[in-house]
């Protein structure tokens, strides 16, 4: 079953992976999150970013860092989980875990050629915008898909389970 799936690499071998590609001529695509509790906005973003190049690297943010950029309650999936769930995603080839709060440092060695952030963010204030055009890679906007956030999904659970646990 694993042939259906992408591979959750570390950062030298997803660095090998993206030279493979380039050295072929294939544009890698780069995007990163939290994914925890992933709904249809995160599906809808991923297949987004997948069709702006060849191939698509997720930087997933490990535990710690969704704890400092989220709050102690989360994140609710653990990173393994969420790895195996989206890397079970078809636009997605490869998930590399990190632990900073803002993937600078990973892009500085995966080198995409396009970063995928969501429209909610202008280029100019994402913090990566400087190592990304350093490399030579440019950044896009997708559009957010509006209704779909996953603080909603679990207010919506505790309300649910609140009024008919």
């Amino acid at each position: 079953m694993s042939e259906f799936f992408g591979r959750l690499l570390g950062v030298d071998a997803a660095v090998e992976w993206r030279e493979d590609l380039r050295a072929a001529g294939k544009a890698v695509v780069f995007t990163n999150g939290c994914f925890d509790v992933l709904h249809a906005g995160h599906v809808e973003y991923l297949a987004w970013a997948r069709a702006q190049g060849d191939a698509l690297i997720v930087g997933l943010n490990e535990d710690d860092s969704v704890r400092a950029i989220k709050g102690d309650a989360r994140p609710i999936v653990p990173f393994e989980q969420r790895a195996r769930i989206l890397v079970a995603l078809r636009s997605v080839d490869v998930v590399v875990g990190f632990g900073e709060r803002t993937p600078e440092a990973l892009l500085d060695r995966i080198r995409p050629s396009v970063h995928v952030k969501s429209d909610q963010y202008t280029a100019e204030e994402l913090p990566e915008r400087t190592v990304v055009l350093q490399h030579g890679g440019r950044i896009v906007l997708a559009p957010h898909a509006a209704g779909y956030s996953t603080t909603d999904t679990i207010a919506h659970i505790l309300d649910a389970y609140s009024r008919h646990g």
